[in-house]
C-alpha cells in the first residue's frame, strides 16, 4: 500500500499541483498585504481619513462594556455582535486584484503559446506525429519529401 501511494505521490501531476498550492498560498499573502498596506490606505484618506478594517455596524451592544466602541476590535473584546463590511471590502478588493493577475498570466500564457513554432507534423501516410526534420516515418517507414 505504501509503494502505491509513494508511486501516486511522486507523478509529476500531483507534484505540479503541490507547488500550485503553495506558491498560490504565497501570492495570496502578497496581494493581502498590497491591498491592507498599499492600496487602502490611499483610498482611506481620499474618502476622509476611513480605516476600512474598522468599518463596521452593530448589531448587538457587548456585555463587557458599553458602546461606542473605537474600533471593530474593542467591540469584538466587549462582545459585541458586529458585521465588519471593511473587511469584507478589503478581501473583496483582493479577490478583484488576484483575478486580474491571473487574467494576465493566463493571457500572456495563451499569447506565448500561439507563439510557439509547432515541432512536429503528421505523417501523410499513417497520420501519426513525427519529427519536422524526419525524411523518412519511424512508424511506417515511408518515405517523406
Amino acid at each position: 500500500m505504501f509503494k502505491d501511494f509513494k508511486a501516486f505521490i511522486m507523478k509529476g501531476s500531483i507534484l505540479e499541483l503541490a507547488t500550485a498550492v503553495v506558491i498560490g498560498a504565497a501570492f495570496g499573502g502578497v496581494i493581502k498585504s498590497m491591498v491592507d498596506d498599499v492600496i487602502m490606505p490611499p483610498i482611506g484618506l481620499v474618502l476622509g481619513k476611513v480605516d476600512f478594517s474598522n468599518l463596521y455596524i452593530l448589531l448587538q451592544d457587548g456585555a463587557k462594556a458599553a458602546p461606542p466602541y473605537a474600533t471593530l476590535a474593542d467591540a469584538k473584546a466587549a462582545g459585541a455582535v458586529t458585521m465588519g463590511y471593511g473587511l469584507f471590502l478589503n478581501s473583496l478588493i483582493g479577490f478583484f486584484i488576484v483575478a486580474a493577475a491571473i487574467f494576465l498570466v493566463l493571457r500572456a500564457a495563451s499569447r506565448m503559446i500561439r507563439k510557439a513554432a509547432p515541432s512536429t507534423k503528421d505523417c501523410p501516410f499513417c497520420i501519426s506525429s513525427i519529427p519536422l526534420a524526419a525524411k523518412r516515418c519511424p512508424n511506417c517507414t515511408s518515405q517523406l519529401a
